[in-house]
């Protein structure tokens, strides 16, 4: 069978998600950026250093596992250029290469040490990863029934997109006040500052803005299991929203969706059982919580009878409304309750990485949104003209 010229394109999905995935292992690697000092060693010194005394299976493991992504996305990523056992090599290569230059940056960090057994682990996850998904690049990209069901149920030039709806499963695991309350780094950052820096900013802005009052006048309003359930069912409408842009209509849109639901709730109820101290999965479904996924579940399967414009515009007002809630409603006293249960040890990077997700997701989405909005406009100024 020929293999058509537009079936050789490059992926810019496996492009950008390449990019993606790197952050977070520099992010990882580095967390948590602070305390950076000089012990006197050379930064590649740990190349020449015994095998470490202390050898658990676990770091091993997490270290081989967590470069079989990037391998994987390193073929995807240089097809059609670079095939084979030449895109395997290639991975293995710069895998090694980042593995390298982030346990030689570790050198300077009084939380993490530097390993040449770390560096030998990433380097054969990035090679396992490539050389499993070397074979079958050609099938998923070219000819494959991938390929078929990303032509025939999505839209082109939509990978940032599916990128940014692909996290956002990942961004509800770190446990906040409300399910799916994210993006309250505004609400923690002004906590943060003493009061004479808040007296500061509040002589900037007219009385009425003054937030003192506004939490307690915000919550009265209704009770919190209601108020649980109004922030749940705006994010999850929004994200859905967003997940149904680059479907086309003749998609079981319905399905993915629901598929979209079921592998978020999984993906957070792995997560709670993992982290949480009690091994409690669901301590997250309260009765508020249970009633917004259902309500933003149904608003979201109405809405899929509106046109995309309507839905992105529906969108982007959800998160909106959402964030601001998010950020003005006091927290939940309970809330400290589940964080002491919240399981850090071992797992500290991946938290700090979960939280920070967390709180970027929803500006990241209204970033996109306006984007998008940016086009549209831009589209109707060139017809005009």
């Amino acid at each position: 069978m020929s293999v058509k010229p537009w079936q050789r394109r490059p992926s810019a999905l496996a492009r950008q998600a390449l990019g993606l995935y790197t952050a977070l292992i520099v992010y990882g690697s580095w967390y948590p950026f602070s305390g950076w000092r000089s012990l006197g060693l050379a930064p590649f010194a740990y190349l020449s250093d015994p095998m470490p005394q202390y050898l658990t299976a676990f770091d091993v493991i997490t270290n081989v596992l967590g470069y079989m992504p990037f391998g994987a996305l390193v073929v995807l990523a240089v097809y059609p250029r670079w095939r084979g056992t030449l895109a395997v090599a290639l991975a293995f290569v710069l895998g090694g290469l980042l593995s390298g230059v982030m346990e030689a940056v570790q050198t300077y960090l009084p939380t993490r040490v530097a390993s040449n057994l770390d560096l030998a682990a990433n380097a054969l996850g990035a090679l396992l990863g490539a050389a499993i998904m070397s074979p079958a690049t050609g099938a998923l990209l070219d000819r494959g029934l991938l390929r078929r069901v990303r032509l025939l149920w999505f839209e082109r030039d939509t990978a940032a997109l599916a990128c940014l709806v692909a996290l956002w499963p990942f961004a509800t695991m770190y446990p906040a006040p409300r399910l799916f309350g994210l993006g309250n780094w505004p609400r923690e950052l002004w906590l943060r500052f003493d009061s004479t820096t808040q007296d500061a900013l509040l002589a900037w802005t007219p009385t009425a803005w003054h937030v003192g009052a506004w939490p307690a006048l915000v919550a009265a309003w209704l009770p919190d299991d209601a108020w649980e359930a109004v922030i749940t069912t705006l994010n999850l409408f929004a994200a859905l929203a967003l997940a149904s842009l680059p479907v086309r209509r003749h998609a079981p849109l319905v399905r993915l969706l629901i598929v979209f639901i079921v592998m978020t709730l999984c993906v957070k109820a792995g997560a709670t059982f993992l982290q949480s101290q009690s091994g409690l999965a669901f301590d997250w479904a309260t009765p508020g919580a249970l009633e917004g996924l259902v309500c933003g579940t149904v608003a979201a399967l109405l809405a899929l009878r509106l046109r995309r414009r309507s839905r992105a515009a529906l969108a982007a007002c959800a998160l909106t409304v959402a964030l601001v809630f998010v950020n003005l409603l006091p927290v939940n006293p309970y809330f400290d309750a589940v964080l002491a249960d919240w399981r850090q040890g071992r797992y500290l990077h991946f938290n700090g990485l979960a939280h920070w997700i967390a709180w970027i997701w929803p500006y990241a989405a209204l970033v996109w949104l306006a984007y998008l909005v940016e086009q549209v406009w831009l589209k109707r100024s060139t017809k005009r003209a």
